[in-house]
């Protein structure tokens, strides 16, 4: 199968919420994929804290978003030895699919550390940047503004209101909180039936 458009949208997903899920069917709605990568970090350089082992982020990603149609959960960080660098995923990726024009998927804070990424420059050559746009509790958008010559390389994902992340998530895990309306109830019952996130495991 020859794709055309191919997204790809990494993360540690520790674990995946909401707010990953939005973004990735506003990628594959607006940017007309023809398939969207999701790659769980294998080791992720930046991260100062341990993830989660890879079997169990791996588990949540495909029950958060295997559903979603045009998705493939994509392993290859999770068995390449190192440190996990989006650059090498999208070389890898070039060569399997030359034909491919690919669009790199990500959040606003992400964006906002792009120039600290190894081979960030190349990065750019890569892939279009398209950017998760959050909109704020006054109505406002908080948006992504990228350096003026390199605006041709970025497009902004307008997403819905979710004020959601992994850290509140693991944080209300450890002290015994729901967390139902964040996550997929897949991804809530796998998290409560393998006890992740608890004191001794945060």
């Amino acid at each position: 199968m020859t794709l055309k458009r191919l997204g790809v949208f990494g993360g540690a997903f520790d674990p995946p919420h909401l707010a990953h899920r939005a973004l990735a069917e506003a990628a594959l709605r607006q940017l007309e994929l023809d398939q969207l990568r999701i790659l769980p970090t294998g080791q992720a350089w930046h991260k100062t804290r341990p993830l989660n082992p890879a079997h169990h982020r791996l588990a949540m990603a495909r029950l958060a978003f295997g559903d979603l149609p045009k998705v493939v959960i994509d392993e290859r960080e999770l068995v390449r030895a190192g440190p996990t660098f989006t650059v090498d995923t999208l070389l890898e990726l070039q060569k399997e699919h030359p034909q491919a024009e690919f669009f790199l998927c990500m959040g606003l804070d992400q964006a906002q550390a792009l120039t600290t990424w190894r081979h960030w420059e190349q990065v750019l050559s890569l892939a279009t940047i398209c950017v998760a746009d959050r909109d704020l509790e006054s109505g406002e958008t908080n948006h992504f503004d990228p350096p003026v010559h390199l605006k041709h390389r970025f497009i902004s994902l307008v997403m819905p209101r979710l004020a959601i992340s992994a850290t509140d998530i693991r944080a209300r895990c450890a002290k015994g909180k729901k967390i139902d309306a964040v996550v997929n109830p897949a991804v809530a019952g796998y998290i409560d039936d393998h006890q992740l996130y608890l004191i001794h495991n945060s």
